[in-house]
C-alpha cells in the first residue's frame, strides 16, 4: 500500500480541480477522526478518504459508473480490498451493498463534508471556527441549505451507531483540525 504521501501526489496525477482535492482532504479528515472513534486502522480509513473521488473528473458525465474507475486505479496502486470496496459502495448507483463500517462511515461522510463547508461559507467570517454543531443541526432542515449534501445519506451515520449531532460534531472537529489546509 503505498504510503499517505504517495498516496497524495498519484491523486493529484487524476484530479486537477482545486475544490475537489480540498473535499477529499475534508473526506480523509473525517475519516480519520471516525477510525480514532472506532479503532479502526487509521491508515486504511485515512486513505479511502483521501482517494475516494479519484476518478471524478473522469466520470463526473457518468454518475452510473463513478466508484468502478476509481476502485480499479486503487486496486492497480497496490490498496487492499477493503478500501477498493468501499469506493465503489459510496456511490450507491453502483448497487455495492455496504457492509463494513468502512464503507457505511464513507458513505455517510461523503456529502458531510459539503454540508459542513457550506454552513463555514455562509458565515461573514467564511471560516469553520465560526460554527458549532447547533448551527450545523439547525441548517440541516434547511431544503435549501447545501442542497447537493444528500441528507439521506448523511442520517446513514445511524448505520454507525451515531446520533446526526454526533455525527456533525466528529466532522466538524476533524475539519476544523485542517482548517488552513483548506483555506476555512
Amino acid at each position: 500500500m503505498l504510503s499517505r504521501n504517495e498516496s497524495y501526489s498519484e491523486l493529484q496525477k487524476y484530479v486537477q480541480n482545486r475544490n475537489l482535492l480540498k473535499h477529499m482532504l475534508s473526506t480523509e479528515a473525517v475519516m480519520l477522526r471516525l477510525a480514532g472513534h472506532f479503532g479502526e486502522d487509521p491508515e486504511v480509513w485515512g486513505l479511502a478518504g483521501l482517494l475516494h473521488d479519484i476518478d471524478y473528473e473522469e466520470t463526473k458525465d457518468q454518475p452510473e459508473v463513478h466508484g468502478l474507475k476509481g476502485a480499479e486505479v486503487l486496486a492497480e496502486l497496490g490498496f487492499p480490498e477493503e478500501m477498493t470496496r468501499a469506493v465503489k459502495a459510496h456511490n450507491e448507483r453502483l448497487g455495492v451493498a455496504r457492509e463494513s463500517l468502512l464503507e457505511k462511515a464513507l458513505y455517510a461522510t461523503d456529502p458531510l463534508t459539503g454540508l459542513i463547508v457550506a454552513g463555514a461559507l455562509i458565515r461573514p467570517e467564511k471560516k469553520l471556527a465560526a460554527i458549532d454543531v447547533p448551527f450545523l443541526r439547525k441548517r440541516f432542515d434547511e431544503k435549501s441549505f447545501a442542497r447537493g449534501a444528500k441528507r439521506e445519506q448523511i442520517l446513514a451515520c445511524d448505520e454507525l451507531g451515531l446520533t446526526l449531532e454526533e455525527f456533525l460534531g466528529l466532522g466538524l472537529e476533524a475539519m476544523q483540525g485542517i482548517a488552513e489546509e483548506l483555506g476555512l
